[in-house]
C-alpha cells in the first residue's frame, strides 16, 4: 500500500484529535487539516489541541498541521475524513474531483450529509467519482474521550475491498485499540447515523425523568427499528448484535461522553432546540440525521416510531412529554 508519510486526517474535533493520537503510534508522519487558525498555532506551540481533548500531547516530529485543506489532501494518498457531516459539503464542495484521484478515502464521521441525504461513502462516490473499492468506514463504540485516556477500544473498519480494510485495520491497531474488519459499509454507516438519533431519544427520556428500566426497553426497540431500516435499505447477511452496531448504539445511548444523549437530555429538561444547540460546544449529529432519515424513509416506509417521535420533537415542536408518552404505549 502507500508509504507511511502519506496519511492525512481531515477535521479538528475530538474524534479527529483522537485519530491523530492513534495514528502516531504506527506511522512516521500524519498530515492534519484543521479549520481553526488558533488550533494550528496552539498545536505547533504547545503540542495540544486547545479546543478538544486538550490532555492529548502530540509528537511534533510526526505531525504536519495546516489550515490549507487542498495542501493536506494533495500531500496524502490515504485520507481519513472526520469533519462533522453537517459541514462536510461546505468544507470540500469546491475541491476538484481530480484531487481525489488515486486516493484511499476513509470516513470516521458517523453522520449523513444533510444537503444530499447521503451517507459519506455514497457522497464521495457520487460527487467525487471515488470507487467503492477505495472507500472505507471507521466505526465502532469509540468515544474520543476514552481514546485520550487510552481506555481499551474496539474499532471496525468496513470496506468492500478486503485488502483496504485489512490495511487500515493494521494501521489503527495499537496497545489500547483492537480492530476488526467488515464488508458492510452501508450497515455500518447507517447504524452510526441511527444510533445518534436513538441516543437523543435516550437523553430526552432521561430529561423527562424516565428510569433505567424504561431506557432498556427503549434501546432494545431501537435495535429492532435499526434492523428494519438497514435491512430495507441494504439487505445482506449481517449480525446487528456485533459491536459495530449494537455496541455503538449502547455506548452512545448510555455514556456520559455522548453529545447526542446530552443534547436529548437538555431537550427533555425543557430547553428549546435552538437554546440547546447554542449551549453545546460540539455538534449533535443526531439532530441533522433525524431530518435526513425522515426524508429517506419516505421512500422505504419502514416502521420507525422512535425516529418519528424524535423528528416530531425536534422539527414539529411537539412536546417531548406528550410524544414520549405516546411512544411508550407502542414499545414492547
Amino acid at each position: 500500500m502507500e508509504t507511511i508519510e502519506n496519511y492525512a486526517v481531515i477535521g479538528s474535533g475530538s474524534w479527529a484529535t483522537a485519530l491523530v493520537k492513534i495514528l502516531q503510534n504506527n506511522v512516521d508522519c500524519v498530515h492534519w487539516w484543521v479549520r481553526e487558525k488558533e488550533v494550528k498555532e496552539s498545536v505547533e506551540k504547545y503540542h495540544h489541541n486547545p479546543l478538544y481533548l486538550s490532555s492529548v500531547e502530540f509528537d511534533m516530529q510526526k505531525l504536519s498541521i495546516s489550515n490549507d485543506i487542498y495542501e493536506v489532501i494533495n500531500k496524502a494518498t490515504t485520507l481519513i475524513f472526520v469533519i462533522p457531516a453537517a459541514f462536510m459539503y461546505a468544507a470540500i464542495a469546491d475541491l476538484p474531483k481530480e484531487l481525489f484521484k488515486n486516493k484511499k478515502i476513509f470516513s470516521a464521521t458517523k453522520g449523513i450529509i444533510p444537503s444530499h441525504n447521503l451517507i459519506v461513502a455514497d457522497f464521495f462516490n457520487q460527487n467525487f467519482d471515488v470507487s467503492f473499492q477505495d472507500i472505507g468506514i471507521i466505526s465502532g463504540p469509540s468515544h474520543a474521550e476514552e481514546i485520550a485516556l487510552e481506555k481499551l477500544t474496539y474499532l471496525t473498519i468496513a470496506s468492500q475491498n478486503q485488502v483496504l480494510a485489512d490495511f487500515m485495520s493494521e494501521i489503527l491497531r495499537c496497545r489500547y485499540v483492537k480492530t476488526s474488519t467488515s464488508d458492510d459499509i452501508y450497515g455500518t454507516e447507517y447504524a452510526a447515523v441511527l444510533k445518534n438519533i436513538y441516543a437523543i431519544a435516550a437523553g430526552v427520556c432521561k430529561g423527562l425523568g424516565y428510569g433505567d428500566n424504561f431506557l432498556a426497553v427503549l434501546i432494545s426497540n431501537a435495535l429492532q427499528e435499526m434492523e428494519r431500516f438497514i435491512e430495507s435499505v441494504h439487505p445482506i447477511n449481517r449480525e446487528l448484535t456485533n459491536s459495530v452496531y449494537l455496541g455503538d448504539l449502547m455506548v452512545t445511548a448510555y455514556s456520559q461522553f455522548s453529545r447526542n444523549r446530552t443534547f436529548g437530555t437538555m431537550i427533555g429538561s425543557g430547553y428549546s432546540v435552538k437554546s440547546a444547540q447554542l449551549e453545546m460546544k460540539m455538534i449533535a449529529e443526531g439532530y441533522y440525521a433525524t431530518n435526513c432519515i425522515h426524508i429517506i424513509n419516505e421512500n422505504y416506509q419502514v416502521e420507525m416510531p422512535i425516529m418519528d417521535a424524535i423528528y416530531n420533537i425536534l422539527y414539529e415542536n411537539i412536546s417531548p412529554f406528550i410524544e414520549i408518552k405516546i411512544l411508550s404505549d407502542r414499545l414492547k
